[in-house]
């Protein structure tokens, strides 16, 4: 095993590391909107699902943006059957949630993706209380196991901020799961940009093709550093977002712009209680006309009304900038 960072990570390596016009993967967590009884808005999920792919973005479900933790394993299964029917062959991923599952942690994990995977996905395993307990080595040796069962799942490193669960690995763990021949890649959620560059370094060197997967909304440009995303952020308007990869690809200025406008809607939604980010996207998306109600899991915590006229602004001024933004 190789050591972490030699020379010390510095912030002229970040510099360094910028690449211009590389291609970005974005992956971008879709919301689950409620109507006003409090039920499923299943047509406008449906809508949400389409116009991601339909911006060349990969659809996550049964994410935090999902409202995975507050679903039922009934709930999450329905919402699994309607996105095979709506993704007609088409990727998408799935979270795999076990922190509500009792017995052997490794059959928990199983039992999920295979749900995952029979249905066309590509699983994300969450973590869990049950893992968070564990050693790094036990990690490993759980995750090795795990990846002989599907030819492709991603990981996650979710900061408690999101999560109690959650946790963010040593480096030397992370570039033991990096040896994973199926692990293709981790979302990484510390909103820490000196640790995701860490993990981009060691990427670049023990393995190129394992993607790292920016999970900082308040840090969306890491895309410039080489990192990939997996945002919820991106749910609010993946056109949007479709729209800034592509003019980074192209070396086009306007990238900083649109770059900027996402990050102020970034700053806004995901301030404390950052959770209530979800109801900023019913809000935001209620704005655009894409769903017809922004109620948010009545399980969930809320943001004020007054919300409302930020979010028409911000969605003003971006929709405005897209309009003038020619090819």
């Amino acid at each position: 095993m190789t050591n972490a960072i030699t020379p010390p990570f510095t912030a002229q390596s970040a510099v360094d590391r910028i690449r211009p016009g590389r291609t970005i993967e974005g992956i971008s967590a879709v919301l689950l909107p409620f109507n006003e009884d409090e039920t499923f808005d299943l047509d406008g999920y449906r809508r949400l699902l389409l116009r991601t792919w339909e911006a060349g973005i990969t659809p996550a479900v049964n994410m935090d943006t999902g409202y995975s933790n507050l679903l039922t394993e009934e709930e999450r299964m329905m919402i699994l059957d309607l996105v095979q029917e709506a993704a007609a062959g088409r990727p998408f991923v799935a979270g795999s949630f076990v922190e509500d599952k009792q017995g052997d942690l490794q059959c928990a994990y199983l039992d999920q993706i295979e749900k995952i995977t029979s249905r066309g996905g590509t699983p994300i395993l969450f973590q869990c209380t049950a893992l968070k307990s564990m050693s790094d080595d036990a990690v490993v040796a759980l995750y090795t196991e795990l990846g002989k069962a599907t030819p492709a799942f991603l990981a996650f490193e979710l900061g408690e901020m999101f999560v109690p669960f959650g946790r963010i690995y040593s480096i030397e763990t992370v570039e033991r799961l990096m040896q994973i021949p199926s692990l293709k890649g981790a979302k990484h959620s510390s909103l820490d940009r000196g640790l995701e560059w860490e993990r981009l370094e060691l990427r670049d060197r023990v393995r190129p093709d394992f993607k790292v997967y920016t999970g900082n909304d308040l840090a969306i440009d890491m895309v410039t550093y080489g990192s990939d995303y997996l945002l919820g952020l991106s749910a609010f308007h993946p056109e949007a977002f479709a729209l800034r990869d592509r003019l980074w690809r192209e070396n086009r200025p306007e990238f900083y712009g649109l770059n900027d406008l996402l990050q102020y809607l970034g700053f806004f939604a995901f301030r404390p209680a950052v959770p209530a980010y979800k109801h900023n996207a019913a809000q935001f998306l209620k704005i655009r006309g894409l769903i017809g109600c922004d109620k948010t899991h009545p399980k969930a915590v809320a943001r004020p009304d007054s919300d409302v006229p930020v979010l028409a602004n911000i969605c003003e001024r971006i929709d405005e900038m897209m309009a003038n933004i020619r090819f």
